[in-house]
């Protein structure tokens, strides 16, 4: 079943497009293979990306939306991501990056692609784990700016991801939660009662 993808906003794409036009900002990007394309390279895939800011035993805090990835892709392959972000003045570009998120944001795409399941493509960053996963949301017809991850959702974990945690390998959130709660949770001090 193919996956839902959000139209980005039109001024994110057109922040992108406009920094991929500009001499300066793909020269000034430190992303070496952007830098080398021979040939058009164009944005593809928008995901809107989330963060959880707290985890508790509760559950998780509501997400904020932090901004819009594209891929870029040139000739077969992705070259580099662009990221935009919510400014006072709107959506504005602000920057390139390569490494091996890229090819793992692919590889977790393509196997969703084959879900039963109609989901909505996201992402969905959690600071406190230094853990990036694609969120694939059930509600298919939101916009992708808002959202709290729903039990029955699932978070595949990226590439590198923390250890005890499998890249690639999906999980509902419900089953996650426990495990990614283990983790933030703070061990007790020393000589205090556990």
């Amino acid at each position: 079943m193919p996956l839902h993808v959000p139209p980005a906003p039109a001024p994110a794409l057109r922040s992108v497009l406009t920094a991929l036009g500009s001499p300066t900002a793909v020269r000034e990007a430190r992303t070496s293979s952007l830098r080398t394309a021979q040939g058009p390279v164009s944005p593809e895939l928008p995901l809107p990306v989330h963060v959880l800011d707290r985890i508790t035993p509760e559950g998780m805090s509501a997400t904020r939306l932090a901004g819009w990835r594209f891929l870029i892709r040139g000739g077969d392959r992705t070259l580099a991501a662009a990221e935009t972000r919510l400014t006072p003045d709107g959506w504005a570009f602000s920057h390139f990056f390569e490494g091996p998120y890229l090819a793992s944001t692919e590889l977790a795409l393509r196997q969703a692609e084959s879900t039963t399941q109609p989901y909505q493509a996201r992402l969905l960053s959690l600071p406190s784990l230094y853990m990036l996963t694609l969120w694939l949301h059930g509600d298919c017809a939101s916009d992708g700016t808002t959202g709290h991850p729903a039990a029955t959702d699932l978070l595949v974990p990226l590439a590198p991801a923390p250890p005890g945690i499998a890249a690639h390998h999906p999980h509902r959130v419900a089953e996650l939660l426990p495990v990614l709660t283990l983790r933030v949770a703070r061990p007790p001090l020393l000589g205090s009662p556990a």
